[in-house]
């Protein structure tokens, strides 16, 4: 779906290509994998990470709520604090409850325990300020996910980068079987749109920039790039609306499609307008020198319309792409 006849012909410039990783490259489907505890059982551990998640919509939330797969009670949740690019802080059963990142347990001085290299996103968890343990989710990449990338290749890009709050080895495990050259990981909202920033500097002129994601958190980087692209299907509203283009299928591949569509559209439209302007001149040439007809003129006007009404009608045919 693209919002404006200028973005359609923007993507047709398109040479540098800048995703989200979480629900754009991958599924956004997380499952909950061995749970470490400390100093509890696992059922515990699980337990305060669903309720301290409860009212996020997060995917990372969501598959801890499933993972959990118990009916959780609000009533038993109170002063639920999200902090952006950490995690969640709310009161369990009377007990400060923190779950997320590595970042929130420094944030909040909290002794733990770093595992290296896990095949995964960790959820750290913290009870009355003490360290309860970690949760371990992964992720899957989308199918079309490495087609998409080499598909866009094969159309002349010249660049490509991952943008992801996601850790490191994540990060770099996804750009290794998805073809992504740049990775940018661990990321807060706010740095996302200052690597786009820098990013939109190095670019060659004539060149456009498209973003790709689909979370509330990627809604400014999507406004700020020349083409923002949204996931259709699991793209949060705010990320649709800020978007100049929405994939309706959720499939990355489909942005190889629509740069097809968009060059095709536009080479009809120079088609047209050099016809009309060249049939033009040659009919006032002629009646300069006493040699075009009436209906000469009317086929200039009528007829060079009628062609390029037809030949626009081109644009429809999209199955060959």
């Amino acid at each position: 779906l693209f919002k404006g006849s200028n973005y359609l012909e923007a993507l047709s410039q398109a040479k540098y290509f800048v995703f989200d990783k979480t629900g754009t490259l991958t599924k956004g489907v997380f499952r909950v994998q061995p749970v470490h505890p400390h100093g509890m059982t696992p059922v515990e551990l699980l337990k305060y990470a669903a309720y301290a998640e409860f009212y996020s919509t997060h995917p990372i939330s969501a598959s801890l709520k499933h993972g959990f797969g118990q009916e959780i009670d609000p009533k038993k949740i109170e002063n639920v604090e999200e902090i952006a690019g950490h995690g969640v802080l709310a009161v369990v059963e009377g007990h400060k409850v923190f779950a997320g990142n590595d970042k929130l347990m420094r944030m909040k001085e909290i002794e733990y325990n770093e595992p290296d290299n896990l095949p995964g996103t960790v959820v750290h968890v913290a009870l009355d300020g003490k360290y309860a343990g970690y949760i371990l989710i992964a992720d899957e990449i989308k199918g079309d996910a490495p087609k998409a990338i080499k598909e866009l290749k094969a159309n002349g890009l010249l660049s490509t980068v991952m943008l992801t709050g996601d850790v490191q080895v994540v990060a770099d495990k996804v750009a290794a079987e998805t073809g992504i050259a740049r990775v940018y990981a661990g990321l807060l909202p706010g740095d996302k749109v200052d690597i786009l920033e820098g990013l939109m500097k190095e670019r060659q002129a004539g060149g456009k920039l498209v973003f790709v994601g689909d979370g509330i958190n990627d809604a400014p980087v999507l406004a700020r790039a020349d083409i923002g692209v949204a996931m259709g299907g699991v793209g949060s509203d705010a990320a649709i609306e800020a978007a100049d283009m929405v994939i309706m299928t959720d499939e990355p591949s489909k942005l190889a499609t629509g740069i097809k569509i968009s060059r095709k559209t536009i080479n009809i439209a120079r088609q047209n307008t050099t016809l009309a302007i060249s049939i033009k001149l040659l009919v006032l040439a002629l009646s300069a020198v006493g040699m075009a007809s009436m209906w000469a003129a009317v086929f200039s006007d009528i007829g060079v319309t009628v062609i390029a009404v037809l030949n626009a009608m081109r644009a429809l045919q999209v199955k060959e792409l």
